[in-house]
């Protein structure tokens, strides 16, 4: 397996992080991405930076599985976002080792959402971390290519998310990918899902936070998207399905999509 191997906390986010890391580790993932911040009222978010407790508490799990955090999430940035009030966030991706912290784009002036991506990657790299820009098909950064001239636009430690879900749903082309450079492409997400265009918003915001599939199990060309990018970028599986987990609970739900991942890595 050339890609290490991650998994996001949507996947089983109402898991507090330190049962998220366990489970993850029990699954077989190298990493863990944890989400600090609510972002919908409906899917709840840890904030570590008001617990002392559970933040002790998950880097107790960290250091007793191993486990690397490779991202916090998700910062929206909105026109009201003042980017100094997400450093007690930041300092706390500091804390806990994190690699990255991802970005959302919820700003219609494209000249502010730039200027405020690039104020959030300033706090960010003063404390080590390293901001990625993730597009999504209905919002403002629609795609790979407006994705890329948007971290462009916010300065050159902005680097760009990829998911293979939003890739695949939205105009993005395998030939852009294949030319975008590591340096701006440190991680990617990795889900499975049917094709069935087109999509209503609704279709695509059900889908993605609701009820993706495991590598394998879908329709969207994964092997396509796996050999596009650079060699050795970290995967990290984001595959949230809530009726599986009613069914069967987190752990089996974690254990089938590392299956299916390392399925598709290895055999691809």
């Amino acid at each position: 397996m050339t890609h290490p191997l991650g998994v996001a906390h949507l996947t089983a986010i109402n898991l507090a992080p330190p049962a998220f890391i366990e489970a993850a580790a029990r699954a077989g993932f190298e990493r863990v991405g944890l989400r600090l911040l609510r972002v919908t009222d409906t899917s709840p978010g840890y904030p570590l930076m008001n617990d002392p407790a559970l933040m002790r508490a998950t880097r107790h799990a960290l250091a007793a599985t191993g486990l690397l955090v490779n991202d916090i999430e998700f910062v929206r940035i909105t026109p009201e976002l003042d980017p100094a009030d997400l450093c007690p966030f930041l300092d706390a991706g500091a804390e806990l080792g994190a690699r990255h912290v991802i970005a959302a784009p919820y700003d219609p002036d494209l000249g502010r959402l730039a200027d405020r991506l690039g104020a959030l990657s300033r706090l960010a790299t003063e404390r080590g971390l390293a901001v990625v820009l993730e597009f999504f098909p209905w919002t403002v950064v629609p795609d790979l290519s407006s994705a890329l001239a948007m971290a462009k636009a916010a300065g050159d430690k902005v680097g760009v998310l990829a998911d293979s879900l939003h890739f695949d749903r939205s105009a993005s082309s395998l030939d852009l990918l294949r030319e975008t450079p590591a340096s701006l492409l440190p991680f990617v997400h990795l889900a499975d899902a049917p094709i069935h265009p087109p999509y209503t918003e609704a279709e695509l915001l059900h889908t993605a936070r609701d009820e993706r599939l495991p590598p394998g199990e879908g329709e969207i060309n994964l092997v396509g998207f796996l050999a596009a990018l650079p060699a050795g970028v970290p995967v990290v599986a984001e595959v949230p399905m809530t009726a599986a987990t009613l069914s069967v609970g987190e752990n089996e739900v974690l254990q089938r999509v590392a299956a299916g991942c390392r399925n598709l890595l290895e055999n691809r």
